[in-house]
This record gives structure tokens, C-alpha cells and sequence, in this order.
């Protein structure tokens, strides 16, 4: 049996946990450099957490220049099974007004400046990417949203952008066009490395406002936005609290494979494996690395 040890990732506007126990904020050093800020651990409901501010407290770091790689590891790293992400978005759709949240389960990735893969030159790998999240996390994180009498929607494809400017109006209607419900900047490569890691992932993406192609969209203000980006951060930490006892219970493999991943997917001969970049990857391939 699995402990599970639940991963929290926090978007903008949510940068703590309420609730904690025992809780410490400590450093976690990784070969792949520095994480977006120290981990924040400790205990929900008895279950042991770990807590990352994906853009750091005080928010420094823009989606660009996040260290995914640095910070997947260093979940990994710290005993994390299932990783929980936050994440405010816009909407592309009309019925996903802003409070709105949708439990995601799919991706499109527009970004191009970014690290994707913890694999290379020496050590290459190919995992699958078709069913990018844990539906078991995603089906957990929908049922306590409906708990809670929160709007939410099962299932959804968020487009990733690379930023930090939003889209211009063609580019909104093109995601539309390709059948988007949600658009942001920061979920892509954060679960292909969550899969690479081995870790079960979902995203709960929460809408703070419809994106430029909604016709009232010049007339929300900046106050309006960030009223609704608190509001959700609030229901953001209620909801991790509602679905933490759920996830914490001790369990078996997932039975979406994910913590399975890397079976079948080094394809380098075990003689031409570089050992410097294998030693870099001792916490999220270890498994099957040796």
C-alpha cells in the first residue's frame, strides 16, 4: 500500500495554506537548480503536504521564467505522490463565467521558451501524454467542488500560452475555434514533467475573467479581476481542504498508470547512458534508472 503524500501548487493569489499543521517552510535544493521559493510542509487533517507558491510569495517570477523543472523535482523529491494544481485562467467559453472553476483534462501547448523535458542528450526517454492528468485525482477534486456547491465543470481542454502578454482578439477566437475552454500560462511543462516524474496530476483551473474575445470583456476592470482572483483563492484553499482527507487514505497503484510511466520509456541502451545527467535524474527516475 501507498501513503499517499499530497503535492499542493498554488497560482496567483494563493501563496499560503490555511490549516497547517506542524508546518515549515524549508529549502529543497535539486540539480536542476533553485524552485520558485522554499516548500511549504506540514500536515492537513493528518495527512503530510507540501505546499509550492508556483510564482513564489509576493509573486517575482513570471510564467516564462518558472524553473518547472526545479520544482517538479523538488516535489518529487520530498516524497510527493499526487500533486494538486491551482491555477488561474481565463475563459474561452460563455458558460465558464469568472468564479467558474473546471477540473481539466486535457492541454494544448503554445509555450516555447521553456524547459520541457528532465530527459536528453545521454538519457532519452518518450512518455505518453494522451490523457494528461489523473482522472482519479480529477474525479476526487470534482466531487468535492460539487461538495462545496462550487460552480464547476468536469473536464475541459486549457490552452497554455507562452505570455506574459494575454492574446490578441484573433488569437482568442483561433483557441476557441480549436475548442478551448480555458486559457493560461502556466500548466504546460509543469504536468508533461509531473508525468515524467511519475507523479499523479490534475489541475483545477479557476476563471478569473472571459479572455478578449467576449464582447463586455474591454469593460472589466483590474479591481474586478482581482476581486474575482481572491474569491477564488478562497474556495481554492476551502476545496484543498475539503479533498485532502479524501486523497490521504492509503491506496494501491493509481490505476491510471501514472506513477508508471517510465516502464517502457528509456529507449537509451543501458552502455550509452550518460552518467552525469542519470545522477541529475536520481529523484524523478530513479525507479527505473537503478
Amino acid at each position: 500500500m501507498i501513503q499517499p503524500v499530497l503535492g499542493i501548487i498554488g497560482g496567483s493569489g494563493l501563496y499560503d495554506i490555511d490549516g497547517l499543521e506542524d508546518k515549515t517552510w524549508r529549502k529543497v535544493e535539486t540539480p536542476w537548480g533553485d524552485p520558485s521559493d522554499e516548500l511549504l510542509f506540514g500536515r492537513l487533517a493528518g495527512i503530510q503536504c507540501v505546499f509550492l507558491p508556483r510564482h513564489g510569495r509576493g509573486h517575482p517570477t513570471s510564467p516564462t521564467h518558472l524553473n518547472y523543472r526545479a520544482n517538479i523535482d523538488a516535489l518529487k523529491r520530498s516524497g510527493v505522490t499526487d500533486v494538486l494544481s491551482l491555477s488561474a485562467v481565463g475563459s474561452l467559453r460563455e458558460d465558464l463565467p469568472p468564479g467558474h472553476f473546471v477540473i481539466v483534462d486535457q492541454f494544448i501547448d503554445r509555450s516555447f521558451a521553456r524547459e520541457k523535458s528532465f530527459f536528453g542528450e545521454g538519457v532519452v526517454a518518450h512518455i505518453s501524454m494522451a490523457h494528461p492528468v489523473c482522472s482519479r485525482l480529477g474525479d476526487a477534486l470534482f466531487g468535492a467542488c460539487q461538495g462545496m456547491g462550487l460552480p464547476v465543470t468536469r473536464g475541459g481542454t486549457y490552452l497554455v500560452m507562452e505570455g506574459p502578454q494575454f492574446s490578441t482578439k484573433a488569437e482568442s477566437e483561433l483557441y476557441r475555434a480549436w475548442g478551448c475552454s480555458v486559457i493560461g500560462m502556466t500548466n504546460m511543462p509543469e504536468a508533461k514533467l509531473a508525468r515524467e516524474a511519475e507523479l499523479c496530476y490534475a489541475t483545477v483551473a479557476m476563471v478569473t475573467d472571459f479572455d478578449c474575445w467576449h464582447p463586455d470583456h474591454d469593460h472589466v476592470t483590474v479591481e474586478a479581476v482581482v476581486r474575482v482572483l481572491l474569491g477564488n483563492a478562497d474556495n481554492a484553499r476551502g476545496l484543498v481542504k475539503q479533498v485532502v482527507p479524501q486523497l490521504g487514505t492509503p491506496r494501491e497503484l493509481c490505476p491510471c498508470g501514472c506513477d508508471r510511466a517510465l516502464d517502457n520509456a528509456i529507449i537509451t541502451a543501458l552502455g550509452q547512458r550518460s552518467q552525469v545527467l542519470a545522477a541529475k535524474l536520481d529523484a524523478v527516475a530513479g525507479r527505473v534508472l537503478g
